[in-house]
């Protein structure tokens, strides 16, 4: 996309003194954390960051502080905890809970960056701790408006009296990262309170980079399921939130008051973190699984954990699915989804989620500008007859052909986004301005198009809605040629900056992250079979021919014995085979195993020992005795107790799935009771 910059002449007004004609964003502060890491060791103290002060200030000055408890003290980690721990690895500790601050569109989306390692490290840098290399001083990254900006922080947290945390917190009570990292998403965005008011769509670009792509409920495509799979299974970060409905009221609690009778918050961000096809009595069940920021309060309807509904399936199904607990999440049906949710968010770091094109490359680019009054603040076609519309920057974008086997001619898939910068510090202290951008099929031309363009044609996407939010983004099927982006204000003379970032597809497919991996073996594999089911014999022969990367010292051979075995772990329905949606489970642990086990393997024999074994399974975040690893080692190694891959691979995968079968049924965390069939 090329953009042409407008020329105008005028005369200039005079400008008071120390105000300037435009008022542009305010670029976040910029600190070393690394130097400053650095001097705090050498000097021996803790770091206290200045810029956002331990005080009243960096909570905010509105309602908020209304809900703050009278003696708000500020204390550091250490003094909160006896053996405080800054990120735990193990899935079950990442749970966290809303505080004073109604951000439950923040948490909702922090939790589904707890589902991707690799996007939540970039977020998260994972090197740091309240032991080693401690100072006080934390950082953070984030994606704000085109670039990823470092945020530093000290590590002094609002507590009441109790030493409790009053915003967020994790349901481990020792483990502090997303309280530190809220602190630096409040410093970014001027204030906690700033925090107040705001979108899931907001919070996963921030964390990611990524594209949005919004589905209104109500009027989804029949498609839905399709879209949810393929989200799911690929790096996809998915946020969901209920309309404002009726509410009833109640004295236990301010939040409440929002609860309507089914369990679910009116008004309220959720986190979709998984969907589930099961098989009742009846038929297939598309399941989709939520959960609540505030970590409490769920859904009551049918499939919800005191449902009958779960009668329906199988034993096994019904215990490795079905929870008891009082944690904010639940399951409900597809359908039920779509009735008692308005939006759901899908954030992905390529767009290829709507037009079924996993596996190829996709280019992108990125272009600033800025809508200035009197020069290129035109407005929207709406006002004035469009008669300043012209004035607005254009950019050129060049769809060119997609050379693809299957289609060589018909439609590119183009996604479209426009974001306004907001010129204050605090990000809430200004409203969002209407902005939207019209699309136009020109032939190429290298001058700026006149008034009379606009007049005499159509755009291409003829009912462009303009809304009040930071970012608008719209999905194309265009055909190969020249077009006109012209994004606009509703309204004319109103001024912001903005990016404009253009996603287009090209033939080629490109390896580069982890999620590609998948995309490139499932395309190989089964993008030609509409339902695929993969039985022992299949399975077998899929892992013993993938080329496994950075392991060529030896040949994987999985036994046929080993493939029954994890073909019963992993096969909840009892076909006897696999489903795509159960083979992608497997495909994410092995290639987390092969990570460790890598890691592990010092020797470079391709088996572990038993100290290795120790050192893998605690690398994984399981916690299993020194008995427990023996007597595995003794079921799974060879005759001098060592684990080949394959034998790692099998022990892994019984140990997760009976601690999650563990979990679901204990009532006290200590122990179970079984029926025959369970």
């Amino acid at each position: 996309a090329m953009p042409f910059l407008p020329f105008l002449k005028k005369k200039k007004s005079p400008v008071p003194l120390g105000r300037s004609v435009f008022q542009k964003h305010t670029p976040p502060i910029q600190q070393n954390y690394q130097a400053l890491l650095e001097t705090c060791l050498k000097n021996k103290c803790l770091f206290t960051d200045d810029s956002f002060p331990a005080h009243i200030s960096s909570i905010g000055t509105g309602a908020l502080l209304k809900k703050l408890p009278h003696n708000l003290q500020w204390k550091r980690p250490h003094a909160l905890h006896r053996r405080p721990v800054f990120y735990a690895a193990n899935r079950k500790q990442l749970d966290l809970c809303q505080g004073l601050v109604e951000n439950c569109w923040f948490l909702a989306a922090l939790e589904a960056l707890t589902f991707h390692q690799d996007i939540l490290a970039a977020v998260v840098p994972q090197n740091q701790s309240f032991e080693r290399k401690y100072a006080g001083i934390f950082h953070f990254r984030f994606w704000h408006f085109g670039e990823w900006v470092d945020v530093v922080v000290d590590d002094r947290l609002p507590v009441n009296e109790a030493g409790e945390l009053v915003f967020v917190s994790s349901v481990s009570k020792n483990v502090f990262w997303g309280a530190l990292l809220e602190k630096a998403y409040a410093k970014l965005y001027g204030s906690y309170e700033d925090l107040q008011i705001g979108q899931v769509s907001e919070a996963l670009v921030d964390f990611t980079g990524g594209v949005n792509i919004r589905i209104k409920l109500a009027t989804a495509r029949p498609d839905l399921w399709d879209i949810l799979t393929r989200a799911t299974y690929s790096r996809s970060l998915m946020g969901c939130q209920t309309s404002l409905g009726v509410c009833f009221p109640s004295v236990s609690r301010v939040q409440a008051a929002k609860v309507l009778r089914n369990g679910l918050v009116a008004g309220h961000a959720y986190t979709v973190t998984g969907i589930r096809k099961v098989t009742c009595q009846h038929g297939p069940e598309n399941l989709v699984r939520l959960r609540n920021p505030w970590g409490k309060i769920e859904w009551k309807g049918d499939w919800s954990d005191s449902s009958c509904k779960w009668e329906l399936l199988s034993p096994k199904e019904k215990i490795l699915l079905r929870t008891k607990k009082e944690d904010g999440e639940f399951w409900m049906s597809l359908r039920d989804f779509k009735i008692h949710f308005v939006d759901l968010t899908i954030c992905k770091l390529t767009p290829d989620l709507m037009s079924q094109e996993d596996g190829k490359k996709w280019m992108y680019s990125l272009k600033s500008g800025r809508w200035v009054k009197g020069s290129t603040a035109g407005g929207s076609l709406g006002f004035c007859n469009g008669e300043g519309f012209w004035m607005n920057p254009q950019y050129w974008l060049n769809v060119l052909p997609v050379e693809d086997s299957k289609k060589r001619l018909g439609s590119c898939n183009v996604v479209i986004s426009l974001m306004q910068k907001h010129s204050s510090k605090h990000r809430n202290r200004a409203p969002h301005l209407f902005i939207g951008f019209l699309l136009y099929k020109y032939q190429e031309s290298n001058r700026k198009l006149p008034q009379a363009f606009f007049t005499r044609h159509h755009p291409v996407n003829k009912h462009q809605v303009f809304l009040d939010e930071r970012e608008v983004t719209h999905d194309f099927h265009l055909a190969p040629g020249v077009y006109v982006i012209v994004p606009s204000t509703l309204e004319p003379q109103q001024e912001s900056e903005f990016i404009l970032r253009v996603f287009s597809r090209k033939h080629e497919i490109v390896d580069r992250y982890e999620g590609k991996i998948w995309e490139d073996f499932f395309t190989k594999h089964f993008e030609q079979v509409s339902n695929p089911e993969i039985n022992a014999v299949q399975l077998q022969r899929i892992l013993n021919n993938i080329s496994w990367r950075n392991f060529q010292s030896f040949r994987l051979s999985f036994s046929l014995d080993a493939c029954q075995g994890i073909l019963a772990l992993l096969d909840l329905n009892a076909s006897g085979t696999l489903s795509i949606q159960e083979f992608r489970v497997l495909w994410k642990r092995l290639l987390f195993y092969l990570e460790v086990f890598q890691k592990r393997d010092t020797s470079r024999s391709g088996k572990l020992d038993l100290v290795e074994l120790h050192a893998a399974v605690q690398e994984t975040g399981i916690s299993l005795s020194n008995e427990v690893c023996n007597l595995m080692a003794i079921r799974y190694g060879d005759p001098d107790l060592k684990i080949s891959f394959e034998s790692f691979v099998c022990f892994m995968l019984r140990v997760e799935i009976m601690g999650e079968a563990f979990r679901n049924l204990t009532q006290d965390g200590k122990g179970i009771y079984l029926r025959e069939s369970e």
